[in-house]
């Protein structure tokens, strides 16, 4: 059983339609990225998990349960607009939060001493909120998501205002949720993380699906025909290929329909050009959400 199934859900309020039709899972034990231009419905989509709001249509399931007060008791929720208790202390904030959600009080403080461990921020556990950086604080409101051990995981823009040693801590940490069978859906505009630590990924723009599956795979399907070289020597252009494009430490080469990345590469070692990398060009995810804004259309890389 999936521990969220969308299907073919709608949502509008008044004349604008914020989701469209719109179908996903996500598996128990993966980072499952939601990611979309400004707009695109991704809030929408994840407040109806969270039973916030009800879909017009269509249907949504959380462990296989209509979203409720009960499934909301099995997961962790970071909202985009942050609030903690500015004149609490962060194991104070941690503790009220946590019984909140039902936590027996003699765990709280165990737990809230090893994720303030895990996080580097034991040292700061008395200190008040109001005493803390936004990226400590954004670190608190993260442990504050998951100390009561949910099974499933939502977290909107969980990187902003983190530095990068924080940002590794946060990334770990999500790592370290899915080796325990957690479900977590990353939502964020930062497509360096979602590369970095996301399983599969939905992207949605104007309220439908416009990529979905596996990342490996996504990329797999927009790899262009072209190769990339380093070498200490010039690229010469051999046959098959189009075009050289030169970048600052790389010679990107087009190919023609006809060639293939192999028959470059023998013929650069018969010309006994010195080969330091060789690699067919992937897209970044960065570079393909530009495209999929602008373009639209359903795409399924399952």
């Amino acid at each position: 059983m999936p521990a969220v199934e969308v299907i073919d859900v709608v949502k509008a309020f008044k004349e604008k339609v914020a989701v469209d039709g719109l179908s996903f899972s996500v598996e128990k034990g993966e980072i499952f990225g939601l990611i979309g231009p400004n707009g695109a419905g991704k809030t929408t989509t994840l407040r109806m998990m969270m039973d916030i709001i009800q879909p017009d249509t269509g249907r949504v399931s959380i462990f296989g349960e209509v979203p409720s007060q009960a499934t909301k008791g099995r997961l962790g929720y970071l909202p985009e607009e942050r609030g903690l208790y500015k004149k609490l202390s962060v194991i104070e904030t941690i503790s009220y939060l946590a019984s909140l959600k039902g936590m027996n009080p003699r765990a709280i403080e165990s737990e809230a001493d090893a994720l303030l461990e895990q996080t580097g921020m034991l040292p700061s556990k008395k200190k008040k909120i109001e005493e803390l950086s936004k990226g400590m604080s954004q670190i608190i409101q993260l442990i504050v998501t998951i100390v009561h051990d949910p099974e499933l995981v939502i977290l909107d823009e969980p990187f902003t205002g983190l530095d990068p040693v924080n940002t590794e801590r946060v990334k770990q940490l999500l790592l370290d949720l899915r080796e325990q069978g957690k479900a977590v859906i990353l939502s964020t505009h930062q497509m360096n993380q979602v590369e970095a630590v996301c399983d599969r990924i939905l992207m949605v723009n104007n309220g439908r699906s416009v990529l979905y599956g596996a990342l490996d795979a996504i990329r797999a399907e927009h790899r262009g025909h072209a190769v990339l070289v380093e070498s200490d020597a010039e690229v010469p252009l051999v046959a098959g290929v189009t075009e050289r494009r030169v970048h600052k430490d790389h010679v990107e080469l087009i190919l023609d329909p006809a060639s293939t990345p192999q028959k470059v590469l023998e013929q650069l070692v018969e010309a006994s050009t010195p080969i330091d990398r060789f690699e067919v060009a992937t897209p970044t995810l960065h570079e393909i959400f530009i495209e999929k804004a602008d373009v639209g259309g359903d795409v399924d890389v399952n």
